[in-house]
């Protein structure tokens, strides 16, 4: 039997049409709903819609990736030259016959096929929100259309990472950056759904300084953990550490960091094509535990700033909560095997805080310099 070709675009036009059709159901909804309304408001509601399915998005994701379904389709974009799993039945049975555990049964490639069907779907909104922004540019200058168009490029780029992830064989590089990119996407449409509340109601909070800094400190942090802990679950290394709050029954075991972090090369291999060491996945787990430690210390006292100064209360409150959420669940993760709830709660955790990041980073405003501080240190 021939090989199936990775690329086979005949079904492409069957699933834009596909996509158009599930984003018609928030876009018809958010008509009736806001019909009343300026169109500017309409384009909030329609961000804001179109940021809670991307955040959906990036947990059905996760769990695509945590159930094993990345290839539960060996082409791209549909499945075996068909835009669903029912028009490869015949394909896919002799598939799962042949590996009965996968990577290709029937489950896997309906959980794939799915989340590439939201995918389009949520690019067919971001469509939406650019061509609307550019229609309302002279009424709109608040927002303006070059911050949907940043997010429509970004999405596109991301499809192709998406391409990607399936040819390339789940190759972890761009696995974790597929990840990446999902929660980028959140964080453009959160930018955007920040601006047109500020154009509604006024700007920024001024905070101080010091919070400011806090504030973008555990925002690099942020993005450096979530890094890691795609490297770490791309790599399947969660269960390379099994006991907490030691590791193999030590405080510093045994640890490949060279190999561990060699980043261009396949899943479970080295870059020399050699089955990859246990110490390379302990040491990607760690890593990513030891950073867990920091952040956890820097959103804690960010939560504390935050409430203590008033302007950010609520953001305070989501990002102390989330904290806890994301301990309980990465411990859940360690001392309870990856049970696949805690896993994708534990992803979504990360991806609420990209969220409330930007929105406190959006939110807030660095006091300005008085001029009094401003001449200390300056010369007579």
């Amino acid at each position: 039997m021939d090989a199936q070709p990775l690329y086979d675009l005949s079904p492409a036009l069957r699933l834009m049409l596909m996509g158009i059709a599930i984003a018609i159901g928030p876009l018809a909804w958010v008509w009736l709903r806001h019909r009343q309304e300026s169109p500017a408001r309409r384009l909030q509601a329609v961000t804001l819609l179109t940021l809670f399915l991307t955040f959906d998005l990036v947990l059905f994701g996760a769990f695509t990736r945590l159930t094993d379904s990345g290839l539960g389709c060996p082409d791209w974009p549909g499945c075996y030259g068909e835009a669903s799993p029912s028009g490869a039945h015949a394909q896919i049975s002799r598939a799962q016959g042949e590996m009965p555990s996968g990577p290709v049964t029937h489950e896997k490639a309906w959980i794939e096929m799915t989340h590439r069907y939201l995918a389009t779907g949520v690019g067919v909104l971001i469509l939406v929100l650019a061509a609307a922004a550019w229609g309302q540019r002279r009424r709109n200058r608040a927002v303006g259309p070059w911050w949907p168009t940043a997010t429509l490029a970004w999405v596109c780029l991301q499809g192709a990472f998406g391409a990607l992830t399936v040819t390339m064989k789940l190759f972890p590089a761009i696995v974790t950056l597929h990840l990446l990119g999902g929660l980028v996407l959140l964080a453009l449409l959160c930018r955007q759904a920040v601006m047109h509340q500020q154009a509604g109601r006024g700007a920024a909070a001024i905070v101080s300084r010091g919070t400011r800094g806090w504030v973008d400190a555990a925002f690099a942090l942020l993005w450096l953990q979530v890094a890691l802990g795609g490297w770490v679950s791309t790599n399947y290394a969660v269960l390379a550490c099994s006991e907490f709050p030691a590791c193999q029954g030590s405080w510093w075991p045994a640890m490949d960091f060279r190999q561990g972090f060699e980043v261009w090369r396949e899943l479970g291999k080295t870059g020399a094509g050699e089955n990859i060491g246990f110490a390379a996945l302990t040491a990607i787990h760690y890593a990513h535990r030891l950073l867990a430690y920091v952040l956890l210390a820097v959103l804690t006292v960010l939560a504390w700033r935050l409430r203590a100064g008033g302007a950010l209360r609520t953001q305070a409150r989501w990002i102390a909560g989330l904290a806890i959420l994301q301990l309980a669940t990465g411990l859940s993760n360690v001392v309870l095997g990856w049970p696949l709830l805690s896993a994708v709660l534990h992803t979504g955790g990360a991806a609420a805080l990209v969220v409330v990041l930007t929105w406190a980073l959006c939110e807030s405003r660095p006091a300005p310099v008085s001029p009094a501080a401003s001449l200390k240190g300056v010369p007579a």
